[in-house]
């Protein structure tokens, strides 16, 4: 089979096309001929060494895809054979990802990928719809989990809404009810934002948008979903509610975070800072659940005229896929394994 590979950290041109034997699946594992290959930021972080120094002598990247269960280990429903999936964390711990014609991961991050949903789609899903999962149902008065009416008479803010997290976060909140706000920089990732489902959007570069969101939410935001804390704290905290929630998933453009303790414990903030590779599986399940309930209800659609457009390669073209990630293309970089 054809394989992307990296043997040693460092930037796109380490990925190397190879070629190697079929994997077989162990106990409580499945095959999975990937499609579509989804990528991450944290996929090319990985490959750089930014984040960890490489575990295995040898990696094949990206923890997203989806596909086509072709076999599995010992203890896992044969009936699984032949069933389409959407796959999540696929190289966390593990030195096989989804930048390849088949990939083994454990059974349970196989998911089935609900009827009428495309293979893009499903590579789309993963780390972007994890993460936003986590940033809705980590605040004081909850939801833990998220359905249809989970998220009735709250305001949700999503912080980059045109971004793979922020429009994932945008479709997800509006999904369980929620009034979804999102800032954005610019006419373009505006439209992107609406067409996402945002029923407002503030630019955050223009006249005074914490005055804006509070006119939409008088009472307050209840919970923001943060890609870039160090840069809109003030604006967070202004317009967020007493017991309200930020969960901060990235720090874009790293600059330093100072907090004003007595104006938070007055607030009484929480702030959740979250990564998907230490929340822990039994959470992780319980999402990919609810993710794909939310697929099955059309919510979770993708592409431009849904707000996130796709951008698309070969897989022996992988090391352009995280030169495009790594750029900050708008949009979801995908790398296509199979026709």
């Amino acid at each position: 089979m054809q394989t992307i590979i990296y043997r040693d950290n460092g930037g796109p041109e380490v990925l190397e096309l190879v070629e190697r034997d079929l994997p077989a699946p162990g106990a409580g594992e499945v095959r999975v001929r990937i499609m579509v290959s989804g990528v991450n930021p944290t996929d090319w972080k990985t490959r750089s060494g930014a984040t960890n120094p490489k575990q295995f002598p040898e990696v094949t990247p990206h923890l997203d895809g989806a596909g086509v269960i072709d076999a599995v280990g010992a203890g896992v429903d044969q009936g699984r054979v032949g069933e389409r999936v959407w796959v999540f964390m696929a190289a966390a711990g593990r030195p096989t990802g989804t930048a390849a014609e088949f990939t083994v991961v454990p059974a349970e991050r196989a998911v089935p990928l609900p009827d009428g949903a495309g293979f893009e789609v499903g590579a789309s899903l993963g780390v972007p719809a994890l993460t936003a999962h986590r940033a809705l149902t980590v605040s004081e008065d909850g939801p833990r989990r998220l359905a249809p009416g989970a998220l009735d008479g709250r305001v949700v803010l999503a912080a980059g809404g045109a971004g793979a997290v922020g429009h994932a976060v945008i479709q997800l909140a509006r999904w369980a009810g929620a009034t979804v706000i999102s800032t954005i920089s610019g006419p373009e990732k505006a439209r992107l934002a609406t067409a996402a489902g945002a029923h407002h959007v503030v630019n955050y570069r223009e006249g005074d948008p914490a005055a804006e969101i509070r006119a939409i939410a008088p009472d307050g935001v209840d919970i923001v979903a943060e890609v870039a804390l160090g840069a809109n704290l003030a604006l967070d905290l202004a317009v967020l509610r007493t017991r309200g929630t930020i969960a901060t998933y990235a720090n874009d453009g790293g600059r330093p975070v100072e907090l004003d303790v007595r104006q938070n414990m007055m607030l009484n903030t929480r702030f959740q800072f979250l990564v998907l590779y230490t929340v822990g599986f039994p959470k992780l399940t319980a999402a990919a659940e609810e993710v794909s309930a939310a697929v099955r209800d059309g919510a979770l659609p993708v592409g431009e005229e849904h707000g996130l457009p796709l951008v698309r390669f070969p897989l022996d073209r992988t090391d352009d896929a995280h030169r495009a990630v790594e750029q900050g293309t708008v949009g979801k970089v995908l790398v296509d394994v199979a026709s």
